[in-house]
């Protein structure tokens, strides 16, 4: 083959090689704008575009009276893009904008001349101007020279934001719920979790175009998605409650340096919350809403529970009111254990024993009435629905617990000890519950913290009372209780908090806390409290007072720590409170009455000279007076004393047992 014939050769290779490879460039380039145009150029988009989501505002919550608790409020950034924005607009309405913005804002206007012109040399198409602004400050910034031309003419960027804002502060702040992750808009406590669902709304979403690396701005002025803000949520807290039950919680922890402490107050027939403050000390000593210790911790009530356990017996005839138990000397032995009293009461009726806060007294009478059958006392815990959590929408309720005949914790010793609340657990709002339904005829409601859900002002949905059990107690046994714990007031552990303005009944609690630990002898702790309801003939509110670990050396006692905070709310309401016209304050006892409170009191008290003439009393102011004197008392009847013996007036001295003869 000569040369001319190979290089032909060649020549046809390559040409034909160069057509293949022609044939397969348009073969391709047709495939991308005709076959896969459409996917290539919405991936394409995809990478310059993207629909940005907009939070929608979060739902309000309100207080009963419409005081905001919590709201979202819009935030604003505003940035500048100087790319976009023409030469002649930026050398023509630059200085303006500086000038305007160096007024608004308290700078130079150099300040923002020479920030402008940077971000322009530079190409720094994201360049912050302001930050964090409100809607108010945020439209005047909007309508400032060049940057009211909009985002493309005029380079502006605003990235909108929605915060949370508690404008009354801490003020039930657990209760309502902070957020507790980095993104301010998720909660996992409190009503803001509970009701979440509600509260959230619907997000929208914003085209918007990259610029830059992790950087968009919007392509238009108005939204491809409007966001529909929540639905808003109306609680049955009383701000003026709340802040008085607050400030005085407040005011005791400090006093006695406690470690942490709750205070509930509800509304007897509705079962509405109407205060909720939780308080627990920093490492400064200061105090602030740390957990919601009335839903959440769960703890050995103490002597709270001895009217639980008082009322269980009565209901089921296994004690009376009347009888005797010997309460010794102060201190007696179960099952090898030693149970004691601060003091010795001798013997004394069962009512009596509630009232002194006996914990030998009501061990003695639990024990002794169901030593060998305890299931037929634990049965009624079971139906009141002790023995199991509330069900309440805020997450963290504590879980009760009762022992039982079989579970790991009971023991010979479980009787007595439960008797006067230990060797089992309830939350605060869980003992309260029953204390409420006393005061509310034995109705039993669950405690409710929201009334409403609204939306334009129109009822979504509306909560009212749900009653849990419609008559814990016969009235013959309700009606015994509760004469019992106003006694407890009048003449009781928790006399100092007696006021013949304004009743109130209830019971004291100090209970010990850690004394399983090796130094609680060096160490003290204990555990304060308060529950009951006010007024006492006609209960309006229930309320309980819960101090962990207050300050030994200043007193540890319920009646010292907790009381107080409970006889300060109840007169606060009284005397204070707008609410004050909504409640009938109780009708001052007439001059005769006071003056056989004032006898029964000083009797309590000291040793009178003679016996004492109790005819007309009630049985259980006699049995009160007569007992505290250290006599032997035999009672026939009930209802009032018609008769005594020996007579008024007999030396004490030569008196052991008196007899009472009763209507």
């Amino acid at each position: 083959m000569n040369k001319d014939s190979l290089a032909l050769k060649r020549f046809y290779v390559v040409a034909g090689l160069l057509l293949l490879v022609a044939l397969a460039v348009v073969f391709r380039l047709s495939q991308i704008q005709f076959t896969k145009g459409a996917e290539y150029r919405a991936m394409a988009a995809e990478k310059t575009t993207q629909n940005i989501p907009i939070k929608a505002n979060r739902g309000n919550i309100y207080a009963q009276d419409g005081s905001l608790l919590a709201t979202s409020v819009s935030r604003y950034d505003v940035r500048f893009d100087p790319v976009t924005v023409s030469v002649s607009n930026f050398e023509k309405l630059m200085p303006d904008l500086a000038r305007e913005l160096g007024e608004y804002f308290g700078r130079s206007a150099s300040y923002y001349q020479n920030m402008l012109q940077k971000a322009r040399s530079s190409n720094r198409r994201y360049q912050l101007i302001a930050r964090d602004l409100n809607y108010t400050d945020f439209l005047a910034v909007k309508q400032m020279p060049l940057l009211n031309l909009g985002p493309y003419r005029g380079g502006l960027i605003v990235v909108q934001k929605p915060t949370r804002e508690h404008p009354l502060g801490k003020i039930a702040e657990r209760l309502v719920g902070h957020n507790t992750t980095s993104d301010t808009m998720k909660y996992t406590v409190g009503l803001e979790a509970a009701f979440d669902p509600f509260l959230r709304g619907q997000d929208g979403h914003r085209l918007k175009q990259k610029i830059a690396k992790g950087q968009w701005k919007p392509v238009s002025d108005e939204n491809e998605l409007e966001p529909r803000d929540g639905f808003d949520v109306v609680t049955t807290i009383d701000i003026n409650i709340q802040d008085i039950a607050h400030h005085a919680l407040l005011s005791q922890l400090e006093y006695y340096q406690a470690e942490h402490g709750t205070v509930v107050v509800m509304e007897v027939a509705t079962g509405a919350v109407r205060a909720l403050a939780n308080l627990g000390r920093t490492d400064q000593g200061t105090y602030y809403e740390k957990l919601n210790y009335a839903v959440g911790e769960s703890h050995e009530p103490g002597s709270t529970f001895k009217t639980i356990a008082f009322a269980a017996a009565l209901e089921d005839r296994a004690i009376d009111t009347a009888q005797i138990v010997d309460t010794r000397l102060g201190s007696k032995a179960f099952y090898g254990r030693m149970i004691t009293d601060t003091k010795g009461h001798g013997k004394i009726s069962a009512a009596r024993a509630l009232e002194v806060s006996s914990n030998i007294g009501l061990a003695s009478l639990i024990d002794d009435a169901y030593k060998d059958a305890p299931e037929r006392w634990l049965n009624y815990f079971k139906q009141w629905r002790l023995d199991t959590v509330l069900g309440l929408p805020i997450s963290g309720e504590g879980q009760p617990e009762i022992p039982r005949p079989g579970d790991r914790k009971w023991s010979k010793n479980a009787l007595p000890s439960m008797a006067y609340g230990y060797n089992l657990r309830m939350t605060p709002l869980q003992v309260l519950t029953f204390y409420n339904a006393l005061a509310n005829n034995g109705t039993m409601v669950k405690p409710r913290f929201v009334d409403r859900i609204i939306s334009d002002n129109k009822v979504i949905h509306e909560y009212g009372p749900e009653v849990m059990h419609p008559k814990i107690l016969s009235d013959k046994t309700l009606n015994e209780v509760r004469d019992v714990l106003e006694h407890i007031v009048t003449r009781g552990t928790g006399r100092a908090l007696y006021s013949e303005y304004f009743s109130i009944a209830g019971k004291t609690g100090t209970a010990r806390t850690e004394y399983w630990m090796e130094d609680w002898d060096k160490d003290r702790r204990y555990i304060s409290s308060f529950a009951g309801y006010f007024p006492a003939d006609d209960p309006k509110y229930s309320c309980i007072v819960v101090i962990h670990k207050p300050s030994t050396k200043k007193g540890y006692y319920g009646a010292d720590v907790t009381g107080p905070v409970f006889k300060r709310i109840a007169q606060k309401i009284y005397t204070d409170s707008p609410l004050r016209d909504t409640i009938q304050l109780p009708i001052k006892p007439l001059p005769e009455l006071v003056q056989q409170q004032v006898q029964i009191n000083q009797w309590l008290s000291e040793t009178p000279e003679g016996l004492p003439d109790v005819r007309g009393w009630a049985l259980m102011d006699a049995l009160a007076v007569l007992e505290n004197l250290g006599l032997h008392v035999e009672v026939r009847g009930s209802g009032s004393i018609v008769e005594q013996s020996p007579q008024p007036g007999t030396d004490l001295g030569q008196t052991q047992k008196v007899t009472l003869i009763g209507s």
